[in-house]
């Protein structure tokens, strides 16, 4: 299976942001990414997968396959959903070489952290912070 590389991924999540003029035309594309969101077992909203510092309840877990790290995720709010979806788009199928590499610049180019509120913003940074975890205890095996 081929997959694009993460840096791809990010020019292609910049240029679908750059469609839109306004920012709440974006908040509604974010919270569209969310509704995207599926199969996160129930079994898996456990406190052990609660993401830390985000004000809403996020749930992350992850697993390697063949070298790559795939993400999955659960929100109770709606656009804290869609940035999390965002980020597990981001970042998973790839490497934890990449993940930890990885300097999310495109967080920045969307205008994330600029039009978000300081409690969501905090939450974006513990949902990366979190996936890098994971990346790190990855390229420890």
């Amino acid at each position: 299976m081929i997959t694009d590389s993460l840096k791809d991924r990010e020019a292609k999540i910049i240029s679908e942001f750059e469609m839109f003029d306004d920012w709440m035309d974006k908040y509604e594309y974010i919270i569209d990414l969310g509704k995207e969101l599926k199969g996160f077992p129930l079994e898996n909203k456990r406190e052990e997968n609660l993401i830390r510092g985000c004000q809403s309840q996020v749930w992350l877990t992850s697993l390697e396959r063949e070298g790559l790290i795939f993400f999955q995720a659960e929100s109770d709010a709606i656009i804290t959903k869609g940035l999390v979806a965002l980020m597990v788009r981001a970042l998973s199928g790839s490497s934890a070489d990449e993940i930890l590499k990885a300097d999310m610049r495109f967080v920045d180019a969307v205008g994330l952290k600029e039009h978000l509120s300081p409690n969501r913003s905090n939450g974006l940074v513990s949902m990366i912070k979190q996936m890098k975890m994971y990346a790190l205890a990855y390229s420890k095996k």
